[in-house]
């Protein structure tokens, strides 16, 4: 039977949550939104012994890409972000950002757009893409194996933010409804920031689906 692991890393400098998903079996890996930190990334990537072939951003705010340089050098992966977004990757200025941290680097160009309903496979694993923009135009779930990584879509009782450019408090209240919680009640949601969560008790607890 198909095994998938997982591991969430809190990084620094903004709190977010840095995914490593691998196949228990093969030890192929992906890396979710590597925000910072890369060099506590890395240590967590060799402890369980991944060979990473995918970096994989669920948007492209900048608060979720810093370390994405480093670890695309480091392991040779493939860099994928939603098609919405591909422009998006040079409109912020990553350099104010080192003074947090001076390992933090501008993401390289993706190497692969997604779309809604793609497949990243990793190994023997196979995920789903489900766009799910509101948040950020281009704004990605990636769903299997019972988890939903949600990155800033949808939080433990909360929402993305909605008073950005390119966001709308309406899609992302559609997006929610009709990519995630037609999801069983069990899916453990995996947010981009704060704590594990799941659908059902999002739909029956979340103050924003009252």
């Amino acid at each position: 039977m198909v095994k998938m692991i997982y591991r969430c890393i809190e990084v620094a400098p903004f709190g977010t949550n840095c995914y490593l998903v691998g196949s228990d079996e093969t030890r192929d890996g992906m890396v979710i939104d590597p925000a910072g930190d890369a060099m506590k990334i890395m240590s967590n990537i060799n402890e369980l012994g991944l060979r990473i072939h995918s970096i994989v951003a669920t948007h492209t705010h900048p608060d979720h890409l810093g370390a994405t340089k480093y670890i695309k050098e480091s392991t040779g992966a493939t860099f994928a972000v939603h098609e919405a977004e591909a422009n998006n990757l040079e409109r912020s200025d990553y350099s104010q950002m080192t003074r947090f941290d001076p390992m933090i680097k501008a993401p390289p160009p993706p190497d692969r757009l997604l779309q809604d309903n793609d497949t990243i496979d990793i190994g023997d694993l196979s995920f789903e893409i489900r766009h799910t923009p509101g948040h950020s135009p281009g704004g990605i779930c990636i769903v299997g194996y019972g988890v939903a990584f949600c990155g800033d879509t949808l939080f433990n009782q909360g929402i993305g933010r909605t008073d950005g450019p390119g966001c709308s408090h309406q899609l992302l209240i559609s997006s929610i409804r009709d990519k995630l919680f037609t999801l069983p009640d069990k899916t453990v949601v995996l947010p981009g920031h704060g704590p594990k969560t799941t659908i059902g008790f999002e739909k029956q607890n979340n103050p924003f689906f009252r």
